[in-house]
Parts: structure tokens; C-alpha cells; sequence
């Protein structure tokens, strides 16, 4: 299987959301992990509200039976949106943390990228000195 197929695979189990959808959510009690790396987030800016959670601990903070789990993200029934740049990485992320028992975790179509074209709230990027 190569990784199209991977991907298609991951996102026939979601119910992916728009980003318009994923600000609706968000303002309603979802949980919006944001799994971009630092230096994109620094340099581009965050969603209000958003939580960040490295990739490479990701499945060890949502893990609900994970002795390294955050209690306040991992949550069996509660909406988990999984942010990436482009909605690539989170279909994968979001995929794997359904089989983690978080029934309702899915991702943002295009990622923080849509989500910034579609003129949705942002926190601006850090600025040096």
C-alpha cells in the first residue's frame, strides 16, 4: 500500500469538517489540536483556542489509557479536531486516534492553510525583538 492509498483509507473513517465547520465546533466545545511544528506556528500564526500537541507525542497525550495522557484532552466522547498545515498529517493523526478509542476525532479539510484563507480567527505569528 503506498501512502495515497494510506491516506484514503484514514479519511473514509472521518467526518472531516471545513474549516468553517471545525470554528463552528470549536466555539461549541470541541477540542482543536493544533499538531503543526513550532517553527510553523511561530512563524504563521495560531487558531484562538487551539491546543498544541507535538506529532510525536500525539497518540500518548489523547490515549486515554496512556500513563504520559493529558486528562484534559483525552476524552472518549468528546469532538477531538486534529489541525496540521495542509490536512494531511491530521487524516493520518485523526485516523490513528479513532483506533485509540476517540470515536470522534477527524481533522481539518486543507488545514491551518484553509483555515487562514478562509479568514477565520488567528492569533498573529510571534514577532523577534
Amino acid at each position: 500500500m503506498g501512502i495515497d492509498e494510506l491516506l484514503g483509507e484514514a479519511r473514509r473513517k472521518l467526518d472531516r469538517l471545513t474549516p468553517q465547520e471545525a470554528n463552528r465546533a470549536l466555539a461549541e466545545g470541541a477540542v482543536l489540536i493544533d499538531i503543526r511544528s513550532e517553527t510553523q506556528r511561530a512563524t504563521e500564526g495560531t487558531v484562538p483556542g487551539a491546543t498544541f500537541v507535538p506529532r510525536n507525542v500525539l497518540e500518548w497525550r489523547l490515549d486515554p489509557s496512556s500513563h504520559g495522557c493529558d486528562p484534559n484532552l483525552a476524552l472518549p466522547d468528546a469532538l477531538i479536531v486534529v489541525m496540521c498545515d495542509q490536512g494531511y498529517q491530521s487524516s493520518l493523526a485523526a485516523a490513528t486516534l479513532q483506533e485509540l478509542g476517540l470515536r470522534r476525532a477527524t481533522d481539518v479539510i486543507g488545514g491551518f492553510q484553509a483555515w487562514r484563507a478562509a479568514g477565520l480567527p488567528l492569533e498573529p505569528p510571534e514577532r523577534e525583538g
